[in-house]
């Protein structure tokens, strides 16, 4: 009787349909069953691993370093924040992707408590350092409230998270921003130390390193090997896999750190012209009439901007700034977006559920971009991937030019230098630096084809 009594039951939870996914998330998967999409994803996902664990695969600083007995951590003293916030966020949010039922805020609570876990264990070793600094800048009362203030914040964070991750959310974000941004307030005041590569190496030849754990590729950016004889534009050997540049440097180790830049300043300019763009669009696309009139001559004025020249005449008048150049590239390269957003507000202004949502009262935002972005945003996805390759290839070319950043290595910059010296030409630092723009843009414009195709209603099989 048991056995009958069940097969009904068994056969309507098998009849229960799936839920339903959102456009968006239709989209994405079938943007992804191309292979080609789906290499262009490999491909981002190695440069962006590269940018963030960069201390940790390339440096000429030991792991642990065991000298006359005393045992040190060389590279974890070196770190700076973005050192220790990148990992952490890459290893925290990868999980929470994966876990797709998590609540939003009880993720953020974790992301902002990991770095906050992960920074104080970094900054452990230096804390007298630290309370001197804030006794000069604040007096020792303020410093002793800080540090204490922050530690407190960090264990209130362990204590209370198992037990009000599941319901208190957002009481735990709050917790978490609290002994993170004390933590932002301490960390700066760390006055900038000049590391001195060649020393761990003359403790080896001497013959007073115990034992000493080096990265997979024991050479910083930054590291001239001056030690080392006469290093400028050795070939690719066991050593040196890529070769190094004109000034000894390690290419490899500067291939990987120049991820950085490629995805930053494609992020985030592109970021800053997908908010411009959304919102203008938005505005002009709902109201419509005057508004929209001027918005569409706005558009026009901006577009008629030529972007490398305009980053050029910065760099000539202000100097080289990685950040100046991110806005400039934003704020000259949202007009597609706006347009796309335009026509699709234009379209669903009237409809029924957006006059819905406007005769319950709900206030402008909420109509805007709770209501009508969601359903009219996946366009502006394409936008996005060719908008980051559009902005690396920029970085790339005002790099190319000797009008890039000094101090930080990039794939422009390193194609500069391959010219040798005199009419020489260096192969090697050409052929990887040109390879890793050629593929990372390729790779962008891979995944937007496919976003593209597949939004397309005419290219989607049924």
């Amino acid at each position: 009787m048991s056995s009958i009594a069940s097969e009904p039951i068994l056969d309507r939870a098998a009849d229960v349909p799936p839920p339903p996914r959102s456009f968006i998330a239709q989209v994405m998967g079938q943007a992804f069953i191309r292979w080609s999409a789906r290499i262009g994803a490999i491909w981002i996902a190695l440069v962006a691993f590269c940018a963030a664990f960069a201390p940790f695969i390339a440096n000429s600083e030991p792991f642990i370093l065991k000298s006359r007995g005393t045992l040190s951590f060389p590279l974890f003293r070196g770190l700076h924040p973005v050192d220790i916030v990148l990992p952490v966020a890459t290893i925290v949010g990868t999980i929470v992707l994966a876990r797709r039922k998590m609540q939003f805020f009880a993720s953020l609570c974790l992301v902002l408590w990991a770095c906050a876990l992960t920074a104080a264990a970094s900054c452990w070793p230096s804390t007298a350092d630290y309370l001197k600094q804030m006794q000069s800048l604040f007096g020792q009362s303020a410093a002793i409230v800080l540090l204490v203030c922050f530690w407190t914040g960090l264990a209130a964070v362990i204590v209370l998270a198992p037990i009000f991750i599941s319901r208190r959310s957002t009481l735990i974000t709050g917790l978490c921003l609290l002994p993170l941004l004390i933590w932002l307030m301490i960390y700066p005041v760390r006055p900038p130390k000049t590391v001195v590569y060649e020393k761990y190496r003359d403790l080896a030849r001497a013959g007073q390193v115990d034992y000493a754990l080096y990265a997979i590729l024991p050479y910083s950016p930054s590291d001239r090997l001056r030690d080392m004889g006469d290093s400028a534009f050795l070939p690719p050997s066991a050593t040196h896999p890529m070769g190094t540049e004109y000034a000894g440097a390690d290419v490899l180790s500067r291939m990987i750190y120049a991820c950085r830049i490629a995805l930053a300043i494609g992020l985030i300019s592109t970021g800053i012209a997908r908010l411009i763009g959304v919102l203008v669009g938005g505005l002009m696309g709902y109201f419509a009439g005057t508004l929209d009139i001027l918005g569409m001559r706005l558009i026009e004025i901006f577009e008629a901007i030529p972007t490398l020249f305009l980053l050029i005449t910065f760099v000539a008048f202000y100097g080289r700034n990685l950040y100046a150049m991110m806005v400039i590239i934003g704020i000259t390269g949202w007009t597609s977006t706006a347009r796309f957003i335009r026509a699709e507000f234009l379209k669903l202004r009237k409809q029924d559920f957006v006059q819905a949502a406007i005769a319950a009262g709900l206030p402008l935002r909420s109509v805007l971009f709770r209501h009508m972005l969601p359903n009219g945003v996946t366009p502006v996805l394409v936008t996005t991937s060719f908008g980051i390759a559009a902005a690396i290839l920029y970085e790339s070319t005002l790099s190319f030019l000797g009008l890039g950043l000094i101090d930080e290595p990039s794939w422009g910059q390193m194609l500069n230098q391959a010219r040798g010296v005199g009419a020489s030409f260096v192969w090697w630092i050409a052929i990887y630096p040109g390879m890793a723009i050629f593929l990372t843009v390729l790779a962008y414009n891979l995944i937007g084809e496919a976003l593209r195709d597949a939004i397309d209603p005419h290219l989607t099989k049924a």
